[in-house]
């Protein structure tokens, strides 16, 4: 069973959608022991940094998320849920998950024309190769809503870039069983959910 992370904000249904796509099974659930049992985990967000880590934090979920990694499950963070298992946010300078080392950065444009949020679809370009992009192309878009972004501060650690208001940002981060995608695969069509389904199958 995957189990998608319930923290009573984000994108769970879609999420869902897109496993039931691919005829993967999967329950939405905030249960420690049943996200604990879980043979995967994904961890979605939409929202700000600040509020969703006082959940996580009041309800425990963030050990939770911890011991997830600890124990060597196959985890995959998604958007927000990418950008708080870094060490802090500059949103609502809130201290996160520290899964990876790293911060998440607001969008400073110098383009006017840039605007932020980011909304829309983007290119990722491949730093390393990963189980999580068989089958997918380089340059391959994906589809983004974010106005802060992930800077993990180990290199190795970024598997996919993109660039947008005059950055070059980590699209995709990963370490040992976690992987994370500032993009949202679940709503970015085929491609999508060709990497939903590589995690389905990804064995770290």
């Amino acid at each position: 069973m995957l189990a998608i992370i319930d923290y009573k904000a984000g994108n769970l249904t879609s999420v869902k959608l897109g496993l039931d796509t691919i005829g993967v099974e999967s329950v939405i659930t905030d249960s420690a022991d049943e996200i604990l049992s879980a043979e995967r985990v994904i961890f979605p967000g939409v929202g700000a940094a600040g509020s969703a880590m006082k959940t996580l934090n009041d309800t425990g979920l963030a050990d939770v998320i911890r011991k997830v990694a600890a124990q060597g499950t196959p985890f995959m963070g998604i958007c927000l849920g990418t950008q708080i298992i870094l060490s802090h946010s500059e949103e609502d300078d809130a201290d996160c998950i520290g899964l990876l080392e790293g911060n998440v950065i607001k969008f400073q444009p110098p383009n006017p024309r840039d605007k932020v949020p980011q909304i829309g679809w983007n290119s990722v370009e491949i730093k390393q190769q990963h189980p999580i992009f068989d089958g997918i192309e380089e340059g391959s878009e994906f589809y983004f809503v974010h106005s802060f972004y992930p800077a993990p501060k180990v290199p190795e650690e970024i598997l996919g870039t993109t660039e947008y208001a005059g950055v070059t940002f980590a699209s995709v981060m990963g370490k040992g069983n976690v992987v994370a995608t500032q993009f949202h695969p679940e709503k970015s069509g085929k491609i999508g959910l060709r990497l939903l389904e590589n995690f389905t199958k990804w064995n770290p």
